[in-house]
């Protein structure tokens, strides 16, 4: 007797909701897209206590006939692609015909939909068609999914908590508004009003709804190109960054995407911007012909393969880089009026009652919000000026021997005379180490290093890149080698220490070692060592020569680290403080 059979449809549609419907954000993804495909401008997302009882997702999109509503619902049933080149030229959001099989298969669903004449209503659970009838003529597709996961009692289980799968939605829904802000989107739970944007195809203020208007007001514009890509889109200042990098969101073809290369890109285009270990707010719109991307690695498709990928991730490096060097990029401290910290608390909580959301709304919408964003406050200085990086800044004095009291025309500046220096003396030394030359320093007593095997096998393969950077190394023994010359480049004092951190790093790389990477670390620590250190008075004429030097800087704006060496208050900022002036 035969032992393998085929599989029972409603069975193999379980088993890949394993894969397809993981949490209630995943329903609410595939059902949102679903929308976008179906050429709606207005999506309403409805739930109750997070999904976990009801996710109802309204459209205005183009609808189906009675047929196609029940056919949805089939494994690998789509109206997206039709044969193998299909595959090749993906120009919708979903394409794989497995999300709504697998969606019913553990939910009982409840589908009005209608191209504008006669409409269907037809109810599932379990995968099975209890019912199909006609029903309004309401344009568009209404799909209700209550009780998910009820035949799947081990899924069940393991949600989260109604908290984390309200914020896993809540991420998706704000991720795929900024992809599409020509979409209106309500996201709406326990009858309280999350999320609103109004389809305006502004980006900006898409993303000031999102983030509120004092994260939109910091945010720059790029736009750029070559032969294979285009990129546009938003980045924020180097002072506003996240613990994380949920907030770089990279949008390929209008699909929100994940890639390890190009988000680690964007946030080493912000290196001594920021600390290491912080990220920025991006938003980043990339088109490309089609042929050059897959998205089919992964039932989520949110994954994603580029060809030529270099060419795309040295324009992003390219365009972030050369935007950040052209601004000045000291942080605005200002007042802010306590109810909006309320409002700000409050979105975070999900708790919008609707008289404060009204009011702050009321306050902030201002009918051309781009204009308004980009408008500098009047005595503030010009962040777009390309030849100017520092302006003239005149020392007064300092406080607790770290900070220097400076003042313009323009208000009030503080700088951390350490961080300063850091800057100054890490701009010298990286332009002393990155200086190409063939000499080599002989070692007096050569330096006998021994490895591992695994290790010294890939150190072997590397010798000659090794002799390729000056040094003068060999094989001595079993698994030992003999360093008799280091190049100049090696800084003075701890060469035996900085000799072994670079052959563990081209162990570790191989021939992926970075000379420039390992040079920038290098002059970071050194720039630290020689900085003054907090609790040094200086005299006037010492604060003068920093703030000069410092002007002289490619980036006077931040340490080494990412931290920022001046800050700036306005002279308005100043007057409101000490209420002398109105709010």
């Amino acid at each position: 007797m035969a032992v393998i059979k085929i599989m029972d449809e409603i069975l193999a549609n379980k088993i890949a909701a394993g894969e397809v419907v993981e949490r209630c954000a995943s329903v609410v993804k595939e059902l949102t897209e679903n929308s976008i495909d179906a050429k709606s401008t207005e999506i309403k997302i409805e739930l109750k206590e997070s999904g976990v009882k009801e996710i109802k997702v309204t459209d205005n999109g183009c609808g189906m006939d009675s047929d196609d509503a029940v056919m949805a619902f089939n494994r690998h049933a789509t109206s997206k692609i039709i044969d193998e080149d299909d595959l090749y030229h993906i120009h919708t959001l979903g394409f794989r015909g497995e999300a709504l099989a697998s969606i019913a298969s553990v939910s009982n669903i409840d589908l009005l939909t209608s191209k504008g004449d006669i409409g269907t209503h037809v109810n599932i659970k379990g995968g099975k068609v209890l019912k199909k009838e006609s029903s309004d003529a309401r344009k568009g597709t209404i799909i209700s999914v209550k009780d998910l996961f009820y035949n799947t009692p081990a899924r069940l289980k393991h949600l989260k908590s109604l908290y984390t799968e309200l914020s896993n939605i809540v991420e998706y829904i704000n991720k795929i508004a900024l992809s599409h802000p020509e979409i209106r989107f309500t996201l709406i739970n326990d009858d309280k009003e999350i999320l609103r944007t109004d389809g305006s195809n502004n980006l900006l203020k898409c993303i000031k709804n999102i983030y509120g208007i004092n994260i939109a007001k910091k945010m720059l514009e790029i736009s750029s190109s070559n032969s294979d890509y285009e990129i546009s889109g938003y980045i924020s200042l180097p002072e506003v960054y996240r613990s994380n990098r949920n907030n770089i969101i990279t949008i390929v073809n209008g699909r929100v995407v994940k890639n390890t290369e190009l988000n680690r890109t964007i946030n080493d285009s912000y290196h001594s911007y920021k600390p290491d270990n912080y990220y920025p707010i991006v938003v980043l719109n990339i088109k490309v012909d089609t042929t050059l991307v897959d998205v089919n690695i992964h039932p989520t498709k949110m994954d994603i393969k580029f060809g030529n990928i270099e060419n795309l991730l040295e324009l992003v490096e390219n365009t972030i880089k050369d935007k950040l060097k052209v601004k000045t990029l000291i942080p605005h401290i200002e007042e802010k009026p306590t109810y909006l910290e309320s409002y700000q608390e409050i979105k975070l909580d999900f708790d919008t009652s609707n008289k404060i959301y009204e009011d702050v709304e009321e306050y902030h919408i201002n009918n051309d919000l781009t204009n308004t964003l980009n408008q500098e406050n009047d005595n503030c200085i010009n962040y777009d000026e390309p030849t100017k990086t520092m302006p003239n800044l005149y020392p007064v004095g300092s406080v607790f021997g770290t900070y220097i009291i400076c003042q313009n025309e323009y208000g009030m500046y503080i700088i951390d005379q350490h961080a300063a220096k850091e800057r100054i003396n890490y701009e010298k030394v990286k332009e002393k180490l990155s200086k190409k030359t063939n000499k080599k320093i002989q070692m007096i007593f050569p330096l006998t290093i021994e490895y591992k095997a695994s290790e010294f096998i890939i150190l072997k393969e590397n010798l000659e890149f090794l002799r390729e950077l000056n040094f003068d190394i060999e094989e001595f023994g079993i698994n030992s080698i003999i360093v008799k010359a280091y190049p100049t480049w090696i800084p003075t004092g701890n060469e035996d220490n900085a000799i072994k951190k670079v052959i563990e790093l081209v162990i570790q790389k191989e021939k992926n070692f970075d000379l420039d990477k390992f040079n920038d670390n290098m002059a970071a620590t050194m720039a630290c060592k020689m900085s003054i250190k907090a609790n040094t008075s200086l005299t006037i004429e010492e604060m003068e020569n920093l703030i000069s030097d410092l002007r002289k800087c490619n980036n006077p704006f931040n340490c080494p680290h990412g931290r920022p060496t001046t800050i700036y208050y306005s002279k308005n900022d100043l007057e409101k403080m000490f209420k002398r002036s109105g709010f």
